[in-house]
């Protein structure tokens, strides 16, 4: 790899796990209270005490909790968390967990619609949230990454031999504007929670969220390929070796990486928002005069 497009990598690096870190300190202490009836919470779960009524109940990287006789009138929304009805909570309008799963105990209600999307799984090819110990954890989310790069791998394949300058397009993007794909990824990632706020405190909002996740996931798989394609390509330099050799060289580096116990996991979730950031940039912004044709 050069020297520059190593430090320019290592510079993406830590601005990425900066601004992500940032980020989720200052969600984590968000909560967000209107009117004592619309709670939103980020990176916490949030608790419906009981016999208390709140309108909406909405957490955005935790866990929706109606406890007995609790009652929401609008809708409880969980984003990578689950949602959970005790015995005699109620919610009289619709329930849904993106990423997570919908319990309901013995007498719960639920009088709207409700639904699951990507349930117990997250965006990207990063692995599940699962509790137990740490070793049946990790067991559990390698055989899930391994799982996940052997299908994306797949796709992969059959976009080269179906497209195969598209992958070459968004590896050029990537090695041209690597800072600019990054902004570019982590701003569309603060777009996608704003949008998704915007649609769970919106009941004609709600049904779009399964769509807004799938939309995601799919340019976060997509643009991640390409990553994996310019990671091949700074490793085997060689004119011999085809497009083909170098995407199965970067996926077989990021399935490696994935396998390191928590780095492994922050590594590639930079990874997913660079991905992101790159499909993003060569699709909406200005950044298409020196990439293939």
């Amino acid at each position: 790899m050069k020297r520059s497009t190593l430090k320019k990598f290592i510079l993406l690096l830590v601005l990425a796990l900066s601004a992500i870190f940032f980020s989720v300190t200052a969600l984590a202490q968000a909560d967000i209270n209107i009117n004592n009836t619309n709670i939103i919470q980020f990176g916490n779960d949030v608790t419906v005490a009981p016999k208390q009524s709140v309108e909406s109940a909405i957490a955005i990287g935790g866990t929706v909790r109606i406890q007995q006789g609790a009652r929401v009138t609008e809708s409880a929304i969980a984003i990578d968390g689950d949602v959970i009805l005790e015995k005699g909570a109620r919610v009289d309008g619709d329930v849904y967990a993106v990423g997570g799963k919908i319990i309901t105990e013995e007498g719960a209600i639920i009088d709207g619609a409700s639904g699951t999307a990507l349930e117990n799984g997250r965006w990207g090819m990063y692995g599940f949230r699962r509790r137990g110990g740490f070793i049946s954890r990790y067991l559990f989310n390698t055989a899930f990454h391994l799982l996940n790069v052997l299908i994306s791998t797949i796709i992969g394949v059959l976009i080269i031999l179906w497209r195969p300058n598209f992958l070459l397009n968004l590896a050029a993007t990537v090695s041209h504007y690597p800072i600019q794909s990054g902004l570019w990824g982590l701003g569309g990632l603060f777009a996608v929670i704003v949008v998704i706020i915007v649609l769970a405190i919106s009941l004609i909002g709600i049904p779009l969220l399964p769509l807004v996740a799938l939309a995601v996931m799919i340019t976060v798989l997509v643009g991640t390929l390409g990553v994996a394609l310019w990671l091949g390509q700074r490793i085997l330099t060689t004119r011999e070796r085809s497009p083909m050799q170098q995407f199965l060289i970067g996926m077989l580096i990021l399935g490696l990486i994935g396998l390191i116990p928590v780095l492994g996991n922050l590594v590639l979730l930079v990874v997913n928002i660079l991905g992101f950031g790159v499909l993003l940039a060569w699709w909406l912004g200005n950044v298409r005069s020196q990439t293939v044709d």
